[in-house]
């Protein structure tokens, strides 16, 4: 690897990789306290994950500039296993998430990523955008004017002073001055050190204090499944975000190796398992992090500030924020996605919306991407249904007709391919098949083409096939009956 790429990869601006940086660690702190809530364990134990997961993946992941820490879908998929068996338990799930992610990344399972349409990655960021927004609600309503007023104030810098200046991050300087007001003024609003007492010392590699026994196996490893699907299917969303936001592109079967090593480190230094931060790595990006660089400095500067700056860190104005999350929230929603339901196809359209609803009422955003994912098929195996035909002409000289079969032959067409002739057909002395603008594409399609000859056949019809293109042909040659020796149409029941 030549210097240049190196950089390219790492460091392309090393002043905003560092100030990106810092602005996610700001901002890692408050969600990493309130994820360990959620999980019912201490905050340290999302912290430390935060930390170890952003540092691993700058060098592991396959997307440079994307953020992973402790998350919470993954958060809410752990309460169960702490609350009934402890957070030794939750140590050793992270651990083996860790090891089935690596073996998704062995096994090349982020190239399913290209079976996600845009319209569900179109949903996906609506929806996570939204329950963004919504996540700041507590820490708005009910919380006060003073709330409202420095919120407000938040968000007039984060948009105001790049009309001034871009040399620093203006979510950076939001945190700063309205921290500074705070203090200076007194005001009694809700901060950071108000959700959770930070870590003072440093990490520890040790082992999970569980017996290594099936027992423990069989509770964890339906725990750790969940979480790695979970966790890929978030990491891989956001990367392909993040490739279109930065016009790049990642390593995806890297990426769910880089999640796995990530994890396994995060389990033997005491942190829960995580994933790819859609709005952290908005926030990093926003801030003009490109490299892995800045995901290295949230990292290691989220650590710093916890254990050195912690007393500094606890007085953060919640305030400030929650006005660096609704800028995220805003820049993420894709708000030229409404102008096109109106020109892009009700299908696409209706996959997009599905989506949103979907993951905004379950609050669970695999859940969302499956029912997506599943429209989608649905949708195309409908669309290309009504490109299928089959047309016939007879030559009466010698009373042999010719089917000419167009468009997808497979498991949705298979059934009307197969009604499409006339088996009993008067005088008929031989039958052509012309598949030339015909492709066959799975064993339901190469079946009813077995069964439409030997159906001919058992009437004492000829068939003769043509015109099938190399594919098909090796299709039929694998998985078809009817040119082999002794080939029958199969009894009733058979």
């Amino acid at each position: 690897m030549d210097l240049v790429h190196l950089r390219s990869e790492w460091a392309p601006n090393v002043t905003r990789e560092l100030l990106a940086g810092t602005v996610v660690a700001l901002a890692l702190i408050p969600e990493a306290i309130a994820f360990s809530i959620i999980a019912g364990v201490d905050p340290k134990v999302g912290l430390y994950a935060s930390f170890c997961i952003a540092v691993v993946t700058a060098f592991a992941g396959g997307r440079p500039a994307m953020i992973s820490a402790a998350t919470g879908a993954m958060a809410l998929l752990m309460v169960g296993l702490v609350k009934d068996h402890g957070v030794g338990y939750l140590f050793a799930a992270t651990i083996l998430t860790g090891l089935l992610q690596i073996a998704a990344g062995a096994l090349r399972l982020g190239n399913l990523m290209r079976f996600v349409s845009r319209s569900v990655v179109t949903g996906f960021v609506n929806a996570l955008a939204i329950l963004i927004f919504l996540a700041q609600m507590p820490e708005l309503i009910g919380q006060g004017t003073t709330v409202y007023l420095m919120t407000a104030a938040g968000l007039c810098i984060i948009y105001g002073l790049p009309y001034l200046t871009k040399a620093v991050p203006s979510p950076l300087v939001t945190i700063v001055l309205l921290t500074g007001v705070s203090m200076y003024l007194g005001l009694g609003i809700h901060k950071v050190g108000d959700m959770g007492a930070l870590p003072s010392e440093l990490p520890w590699v040790a082992l999970p204090q569980v017996p290594f026994t099936w027992e423990t196996l069989q509770i964890i490893l339906p725990v750790s499944l969940t979480l790695t699907m979970v966790g890929l299917l978030e990491s891989l969303m956001t990367a392909a975000i993040v490739d279109e936001m930065t016009d790049t592109t990642s390593n995806k079967n890297r990426e769910c190796a880089g999640q796995g090593v990530a994890n396994i480190a995060s389990g033997f230094l005491g942190g829960m398992a995580g994933c790819a931060m859609i709005g952290q790595s908005v926030i990093n990006v926003s801030s003009g992090g490109r490299g892995r660089l800045s995901t290295l400095w949230a990292g290691v500067f989220l650590l710093f500030l916890i254990v050195v700056l912690g007393p500094y860190v606890a007085q953060i104005p919640m305030a400030a924020l929650v006005a660096v999350m609704i800028m995220v929230s805003i820049n993420t929603f894709q708000w030229k996605s409404l102008r096109t339901l109106v020109t892009h196809p009700k299908s696409s359209s209706f996959v997009m919306l599905g989506t949103v609803v979907v993951v905004v009422a379950t609050h669970d955003l695999a859940k969302g991407v499956l029912f997506g994912v599943i429209l989608s098929g649905l949708f195309f195996a409908h669309k290309v249904t009504k490109f299928f035909g089959v047309a016939s002409s007879r030559d009466e000289a010698r009373a042999v007709r010719t089917y000419k079969v167009t468009g997808q032959i497979f498991f949705a067409t298979a059934e009307a391919f197969h009604s499409a002739f006339d088996f009993r057909e008067e005088d008929l002395r031989g039958v052509v098949l012309d598949l030339t603008a015909a492709h066959f594409w799975d064993i339901t399609s190469v079946n009813a083409l077995d069964r439409v000859v030997l159906k001919f056949r058992h009437h004492g019809i000829p068939v003769d096939v043509i015109g099938m293109n190399e594919a098909t042909a090796t299709m039929v040659e694998r998985l078809g009956t009817h040119d082999k020796p002794g080939a029958a149409l199969a009894a009733p029941g058979h």
